[in-house]
C-alpha cells in the first residue's frame, strides 16, 4: 500500500488508548484528572461525576492501564493505607524537541482558534479537511496505477496514519471503514468539533479529487472500542492513471 507522506505506526499502546477513550465518562474523569494539580481519587471523582464507586475506579484503573493516567499512593497523614492518587501522564509532545514539535504545536493553535473564533467550529474543519484531501491525492495522480476512489481514500488514511481497515462493502461505491489509530488523538480529545470535522473534509476532499461524489459520509469517532467508524457511500468511477510518455521522452500535448 503507497504511504502518502510520514504517519505513525499502528501499536498497542495507541490503540489502547482509543479503547480507554471509548466511553464519554471515562474522556470527562481524563479532563478532570489533567486540570487538577496533584492528580485525584476515585472518591473525589466519585463526588465530581456522581457516579457509582465501583465504576468510577473501573475506568480510572482503565485509564492508567492504556497509559493516560498513573497512580501512586500518598499520605496525608490520616490512620491506615492511603487511597490511590491518578495523576495525568505528560504526553511525550511536551518534551519533544524533534523537527515535529513545531508543527504540532502550530497544527494545536490553528485548531484552538477555530474552535475560539469560528462561527461553526465544525463547518470550518470540514473546509479546511477538504483542501488537505484534495492535496494528499497528487501522489496517487502522479503513478501509473488504476485504483478505484474507495481503494485511493483508503492508501490516503493509511499514509497519515489511521491504519484504515475496510469491513464491510454493502453495495457499489459504499463501505465501512474502521481507523484504528489517530495520529492527532490529544488534539481530537481537545476540540473534537473541529479535529472530526477535519477528518470528515479529508476523506470528502481526497474523495472528490479521486473522481467520486461522496453522496453519503459520515464519521463516528470512538464508535466502538478501539475504533472510529467511516461510513462512506459514493457515485464514481476509476481514478485514471497519469498519462503515459511516449518513448522518445516527448510529453503529448492535452
Amino acid at each position: 500500500m503507497t504511504a502518502i507522506g510520514p504517519g505513525p505506526s499502528s501499536e498497542v499502546p495507541d490503540t489502547a488508548r482509543h479503547r480507554a477513550l471509548a466511553a464519554a465518562s471515562r474522556v470527562r474523569m481524563l479532563d478532570l484528572v489533567r486540570r487538577t494539580e496533584g492528580g485525584v481519587t476515585a472518591a473525589e471523582v466519585v463526588e465530581a461525576t456522581g457516579l457509582h464507586p465501583s465504576t468510577v475506579r473501573a475506568h480510572l484503573d482503565q485509564l492508567a492501564k492504556s497509559g493516560l493516567l498513573a497512580r501512586q499512593r500518598r499520605s496525608d497523614g490520616s490512620p491506615g493505607r492511603p487511597a490511590w492518587r491518578y495523576l495525568a501522564v505528560e504526553r511525550p509532545e511536551e518534551h519533544d524537541d524533534g523537527a515535529g514539535r513545531p508543527y504540532r504545536e502550530m497544527a494545536a493553535a490553528l485548531i484552538g482558534h477555530l474552535a475560539r473564533d469560528a462561527d461553526d467550529p465544525q463547518a470550518a474543519g470540514v473546509r479546511a479537511g477538504r483542501d488537505w484531501g484534495r492535496s494528499l491525492v497528487a501522489p496517487l495522480r502522479e503513478t501509473a496505477v488504476r485504483t478505484t476512489p474507495m481503494d485511493g481514500l483508503v492508501q490516503v488514511l493509511d499514509g497519515l496514519g489511521f491504519t484504515p481497515q475496510v469491513v464491510d462493502r454493502p453495495g457499489p461505491g459504499a463501505a465501512v471503514v474502521h481507523l484504528r489509530s489517530c495520529p492527532f488523538l490529544e488534539l481530537a480529545l481537545a476540540h473534537p468539533d473541529v479535529v472530526c470535522g477535519v477528518h470528515l473534509g479529508v476523506i470528502g476532499g481526497a474523495l472528490g479529487a479521486l473522481g467520486a461524489s461522496a453522496a453519503d459520509t459520515d464519521l463516528e469517532p470512538f464508535a466502538a472500542p478501539g475504533v472510529c467508524v467511516v461510513r462512506v457511500r459514493t457515485h464514481s468511477a476509476p481514478m485514471p492513471a497519469a498519462a503515459a510518455e511516449p518513448a522518445n521522452g516527448e510529453r503529448a500535448c492535452p
